[in-house]
């Protein structure tokens, strides 16, 4: 029904990313650049994922959420560079309706998966710092498994409602100003008005985005209202604790936004390289980051870590 619906639709069987010809001649370099990042990108958050399922100590919920970050981050760039990489050494960069709207799927849950899991870690460290006594009472084994079940399923179940709304649409051309699919693109193609597609998107943008964006930041008041009240070392504690957190969620918002803002905007008055860049951020510096964040921050998975790596040189 999905794949018939986009077979359906008018115009071209295939869409053209056309913002690839700006790349250049550049094209082999930012290749090999791409592929390190990738490489970096996989490698990292494998580790991460090892380390915390290895080791015992670390089978506590803020280190489930971390690796639940960590297969987001795989999850999300599976879903883009290989295409990604192959469209740059392509002297052509069309792409099949049904891969296009399978990328828009993926890349589009990975980024909503990413609020929904940083509110549910911003949820547990608010238990932590605010109600400590009934954090082991209320963050059980089982309620770790439903917030990342909600955290996973809630986004997928939205966006695969604005997915198939997007490939029902009759559109009216096949060129998308990207070097990846977006629904926001393919909805400037529609022939027909898509005020149906604008609401489902604000309600799911809303729910997925605004939602958790507003619950962490609700959470870290309260946090930060303890903290004024509390002594310098549980401060200090907190904020070891919470750092890395905070820093991730900033920055993945700024991103978050600045595509969302990109996407209303009229790219051609942007430098190309600068448009580029920009739609590339949020699928690129959160996988890079969060290892980096968590993994060289927190001292409990910076140790494993190193015990991992000293423990395979010995062998």
């Amino acid at each position: 029904m999905f794949l018939s619906g986009m077979e359906n639709s008018t115009g071209s069987f295939y869409f053209n990313l056309t913002m690839f010809v700006s790349i250049g001649h550049f094209h082999y370099p930012v290749f090999v650049f791409c592929l390190l990042i990738y490489t970096f990108i996989v490698a990292a958050n494998l580790v991460i994922i090892l380390v915390i399922f290895r080791e015992k100590a670390l089978h506590k919920p803020m280190y489930v959420f971390i690796a639940c970050l960590s297969v987001n981050a795989l999850y999300g760039s599976i879903g883009f560079f290989p295409r990604f990489l192959t469209d740059l050494l392509s002297d052509t960069h069309m792409i099949l309706r049904p891969a296009c709207f399978f990328q828009i799927y993926v890349i589009y849950t990975y980024a909503s998966h990413e609020f929904t899991i940083l509110a549910i870690m911003a949820y547990d460290r608010y238990l932590a710092v605010c109600r400590p006594l009934h954090y082991h009472r209320k963050m059980t084994s089982k309620t770790v498994l439903k917030l990342v079940a909600l955290a996973w399923n809630f986004p997928a179940f939205g966006l695969t409602v604005c997915v198939y709304l997007s490939s029902r649409l009759p559109l009216c051309g096949n060129e998308i100003q990207k070097v990846f699919c977006a629904v926001w693109n393919i909805a400037k193609l529609s022939c027909v008005t898509t005020v149906v597609n604008n609401i489902v998107g604000m309600i799911v943008t809303g729910a997925t985005v605004l939602f958790p964006l507003f619950y962490v930041l609700y959470t870290y008041f309260q946090i930060v209202v303890v903290c004024w009240k509390s002594s310098a070392e549980f401060r200090r504690k907190v904020v070891q604790s919470c750092l890395p957190h905070v820093v991730s969620f900033g920055i993945y918002s700024v991103i978050g936004f600045s595509d969302i803002a990109l996407s209303r905007y009229n790219i051609e008055e942007i430098h190309p390289y600068l448009a580029i860049i920009f739609s590339l951020e949020f699928v690129v510096i959160p996988p890079v980051l969060n290892p980096l964040l968590y993994g060289i921050k927190l001292p409990e998975i910076r140790r494993h870590i190193l015990k991992m790596l000293k423990w395979d040189r010995m062998r």
